[in-house]
């Protein structure tokens, strides 16, 4: 590939997570039926690299359900859920393997960041509560990039894990692609549907930056807790 048309490929990713109705709507007009095939590239790259969870995901599932609903697209609803189904599936099941291969390989003793306890809480995690995590995953973004490789780094039941694979890509597609093509009819929504795709990309990042401020709390009053333990211990010497 040329460096022209990587600069092109990353200038696509970029309109579709600043200006996802007006550029899928160029990928339509122009690529027809091989908008099939960019969109199930784009669901399988996002659920199947540990690496790429900036890739556009819920806002984009419901803006091409709003589109095919126009009926202009020449586009199948069926056959695009159906498409974008096996996409997150086999996306998800690419990235177990990789979390399967590499991950016991990177976690160390004395890794300041990926401990081999980490892997060892993962794996009891995955084994209490990996049916939710697996399906709920999905609809939390970078959550859904990360989930499934530490499924497999943590040696989780690929057949368990299969199903609930299938089971989250099934609702996770369905659910957003569908409320975008019965929704996407309704006036109201074509007039602020940039608006109410910007919601939904902000209702959906929401859970993520709460936990992730959660957890860094709990660590921090973890830590203080143990400070004070220490100077209460050194006091009593």
């Amino acid at each position: 590939m040329k460096k022209t048309e990587k600069l092109e490929f990353l200038d696509l990713l970029i309109q579709l997570l600043t200006n996802t109705k007006e550029t899928l709507e160029v990928i339509m007009q122009e690529y027809k039926t091989w908008t099939y095939l960019i969109l199930f590239i784009i669901i399988f790259a996002e659920t199947g690299f540990v690496v790429t969870p900036f890739l556009p995901g819920d806002s984009m599932l419901f803006a091409v359900g709003a589109l095919v609903a126009g009926n202009g697209t020449g586009l199948n609803i069926w056959f695009m859920l159906v498409i974008l189904i096996i996409a997150a599936v086999l996306g998800n099941s690419l990235n177990y393997q990789l979390g399967k291969y590499f991950g016991i390989k990177v976690f160390k003793e004395n890794n300041k960041i990926l401990k081999l306890k980490y892997y060892h809480q993962s794996h009891e995690y995955f084994e209490k509560h990996g049916a939710r995590a697996i399906v709920f995953s999905r609809f939390l973004p970078i959550v859904r990039t990360i989930a499934p490789f530490v499924a497999g780094a943590a040696r989780m039941s690929f057949s368990k894990f299969t199903y609930y694979n299938i089971v989250g890509g099934i609702a996770w597609i369905t659910s957003l692609l569908f409320a975008g093509y019965l929704l996407g009819k309704i006036p109201f929504v074509e007039k602020n549907f940039e608006i109410l795709v910007l919601v939904i990309a902000i209702g959906t990042f929401v859970p993520v930056v709460y936990g992730a401020l959660k957890s860094l709390f709990s660590k921090k009053e973890v830590k203080e807790l143990v400070d004070e333990v220490d100077v209460t211990a050194s006091k009593e010497d």
